[in-house]
C-alpha cells in the first residue's frame, strides 16, 4: 500500500500482526540513550530501569460498565497485570480521565469507585492523575494509566531456582526455552465474550462475566514456588497472540492441547455462534506462565489455592522440534496457532 494514502484503522490497535507492524513504523522514530534496561527493542509488557517496572496503558472499552465489572477496575487490573508480567510488585498509578461533555456523573463516580476498589485488592495506590472533557462525540470516557513497581521480592530466589545461569530475572518473552511447561492460570474468554455480549446488534445472551482482577497475587504465589522464566497476562490477540510472541522472540516453538484448555461453557458456545476463535480473545485476569519442567506441577498448585487461580492447568510446553505454536486437537491432529492480525473482538480494553 502506498504509505502516504495508508490509513490507520481498528485492527492496528488489537493487539497482533496489524499492531505490531505498526508499533514498528513508531518506536523506530524514539531515541534510545540507553536508560532502560528493558525497553522499546524488547517490547515486553514493561520497561525495566535498574529495580524499577515501568508501564503505560490507555483503555477505550465500549461499553465501559460490562457484566463483571467497567472501564475504572479495567483499567487498574491492565496496569498491575502488565507490571506483574515482568516480574515487578506495583505500587502505584496515574492516572488520567479523558470525559466527553454529556458524560452522566453517576456513572463517572461508579468508575472512580471501581479504581479505589480495584487499587486496594491489588496493593497500590492511584498517587496522581489528570483529567480533561472533551466535545460530545459517542458521549463516552477513556481512561490511561501508568504504573510503577519494583523488583519482586521472590524474583531473585525464583530464577536461583529455575536453575538457568547468567541472564535477567526479569521475566521476558525471550526467555522460554525447550521442555518449559505453559501454564494458564484460568479459563479464557471471559473477558471479551461478556463484553461483547453488552453491545447492540450481536443478539445473544449469556451468563459469563468478565475475569477482570489483578493477578499480582496469582504471580507471587507462582514465584514463590520457584521456577518461572516467563510471564504473560493475554490482552489483545489472547492466548493465541501471546505464545507466538515467546515463540517468536525465544526461536522455539511452543506444543499446546486443546483438551487442556480450560473454557467455559458459555464462552464455547458464544464463539461457535459467532465463528469467533477462543484463542485469540483478549482476556483480563489471566496469567499465562512458563516454568521448568521439574517445577511446574508444584506452581499449579501454589495457583489453584489462590482466588482466580481454580481452573489453572498445563496446557503445553516449549519444543525445539519446530517453530511457531502449533496445537492438537480433540481428534488427535494437529493445527498451526498463527498470531491473530488483530483481537476480534475490538475495543474490549
Amino acid at each position: 500500500m502506498d504509505r502516504e494514502n495508508e490509513k490507520v484503522n481498528m485492527m492496528m490497535g488489537a493487539g497482533g500482526r496489524a499492531m505490531q507492524d505498526l508499533l514498528k513504523k513508531l518506536t523506530v522514530n524514539f531515541s534510545r540513550r540507553g536508560v532502560a534496561d528493558i525497553g522499546l527493542k524488547e517490547l515486553d509488557d514493561s520497561a525495566v530501569i535498574g529495580q524499577w517496572a515501568l508501564t503505560i496503558d490507555g483503555h477505550t472499552v465500549t461499553p465501559y460498565i460490562f457484566p463483571g465489572g467497567d472501564i475504572g477496575r479495567l483499567s487498574v487490573a491492565g496496569t498491575v497485570n502488565d507490571l506483574a508480567a515482568i516480574g515487578s510488585e506495583g505500587i502505584a498509578i496515574a492516572l488520567g480521565i479523558i470525559i466527553e461533555e454529556g458524560f452522566p456523573v453517576e456513572d463517572l463516580i461508579k468508575i472512580s469507585k471501581s479504581v479505589g476498589e480495584a487499587a486496594e485488592e491489588a496493593g497500590v495506590e492511584v498517587v496522581t492523575g489528570d483529567t480533561k472533557v472533551v466535545e460530545r462525540r459517542e458521549g463516552g470516557i477513556y481512561l490511561t494509566t501508568a504504573g510503577i513497581g519494583r523488583m519482586h521480592p521472590y524474583l531473585m530466589e525464583n530464577w536461583e531456582i529455575a536453575g538457568r545461569r547468567g541472564g535477567t530475572p526479569w521475566l521476558l518473552d525471550s526467555k522460554v526455552r525447550p521442555g518449559d511447561a505453559i501454564i494458564i492460570s484460568g479459563t479464557i474468554g471471559d473477558h471479551g465474550i461478556a463484553v461483547l455480549s453488552k453491545r447492540e446488534g450481536y443478539g445473544f445472551e449469556t451468563e459469563i462475566v468478565s475475569d477482570v482482577m489483578p493477578v499480582n497475587h496469582i504471580l507471587k504465589s507462582a514465584l514463590r514456588a520457584g521456577g518461572v522464566v516467563s510471564a504473560k497476562d493475554p490482552t489483545r490477540g489472547g492466548v493465541s497472540n501471546a505464545l507466538n510472541e515467546w515463540a517468536e522472540k525465544s526461536g522455539f516453538g511452543i506444543k499446546i492441547y486443546e483438551e487442556r484448555l480450560p473454557m467455559n461453557e458459555g464462552v464455547k458456545a458464544a464463539c461457535e455462534m459467532l465463528g469467533i476463535e477462543p484463542l485469540e480473545i483478549g482476556n483480563e485476569g489471566k496469567l499465562i506462565l512458563a516454568v521448568v519442567r521439574e517445577k511446574a506441577e508444584e506452581v499449579l498448585e501454589s495457583i489453584k489455592k489462590v482466588k482466580g487461580g481454580e481452573r489453572a492447568e498445563i496446557i503445553g510446553e516449549v519444543t525445539q522440534d519446530f517453530k511457531g505454536v502449533v496445537m492438537e486437537t480433540l481428534s488427535g491432529g494437529l493445527r498451526i496457532v498463527d498470531p491473530p492480525l488483530g483481537d476480534p473482538v475490538p475495543r474490549i480494553c
